[in-house]
């Protein structure tokens, strides 16, 4: 097997829904030019922090086993997902692991500690808000701490990471956790590609999973297919910053 995406669904640590995920897998899978797994992590509060990450971790490993190489893997999650794919790659540092190619997070929490001020300046644009947020925050960590890393990624030593495509929309709540993580990221030296849609709710880009797909979505899918490209034929990503427009 030549490559492989790594796909981790969202649902705020405690939900899944399994008509659709197989659905944004094939998406993914079209986009990224290579097969798609789906991890089915385990979900809180049944099973808090840290089940989710080690799922991952282990689903991860389990391709290096087959022979999958490393820098031919591709993580990509949304929401709780992304925050989960961020949080794997620090896990997997700190392991020494071979880390994956390149890493995609779309809308993730990338602080526990609820700390980035548009969680309050977009509220009442955005799907979820500082509630969701902290709802499903205290359901994951059950008692873990919000301002350290794996689980907070944020708070993590960023150094050595594999190329970042991090996605937001500028009316989601969670916008200030990717543009910090894209910042401290890109301090850090990572290869961090930072792609911001104008007017876009949180993970607004599962509209691809709709019959007739609407030109945002279709714009999201033909980035990311270029910045696979890119980063899979260079080793790096293209390290910008992009608004694009709804």
């Amino acid at each position: 097997m030549d490559g492989v995406t790594l796909y981790v669904h969202g649902g705020g640590f405690e939900h899944s829904q399994p008509a659709l995920e197989p659905l944004m897998a094939c998406r993914l899978s079209q986009a990224t030019r290579r097969p798609a797994f789906k991890v089915d992590q385990r979900l809180a509060p049944a099973h808090p922090y840290p089940a989710a990450l080690d799922d991952v971790v282990a689903v991860y490993r389990s391709l290096l086993r087959q022979g999958v190489p490393a820098d031919r893997i591709i993580m990509c999650g949304e929401s709780s997902g992304g925050t989960l794919v961020l949080s794997a790659l620090l896990a997997l540092k700190q392991a020494g692991d071979p880390l994956p190619g390149a890493a995609v997070a779309i809308s993730p929490l990338t602080d526990l500690t609820l700390s980035s001020r548009s969680l309050d300046s977009n509220d009442g644009r955005d799907v979820i808000n500082r509630r969701v947020a902290e709802h499903v925050t205290a359901q994951y960590l059950a008692g873990a701490r919000a301002d350290q890393a794996p689980q907070s990624p944020l708070h993590g030593d960023l150094r050595g990471l594999p190329p970042l495509l991090l996605v937001a929309g500028t009316a989601e709540v969670l916008l200030d956790d990717t543009r910090r993580f894209a910042a401290a990221a890109s301090a850090a030296g990572v290869d961090v590609t930072f792609d911001l849609y104008e007017g876009m709710p949180h993970a607004f880009h599962a509209s691809v999973m709709a019959q007739d797909p609407p030109p945002i979505a279709m714009t999201f899918l033909r980035r990311l297919t270029d910045w696979i490209a890119e980063t899979q034929a260079t080793g790096r990503g293209d390290s910008s910053y992009s608004k694009l427009d709804s």
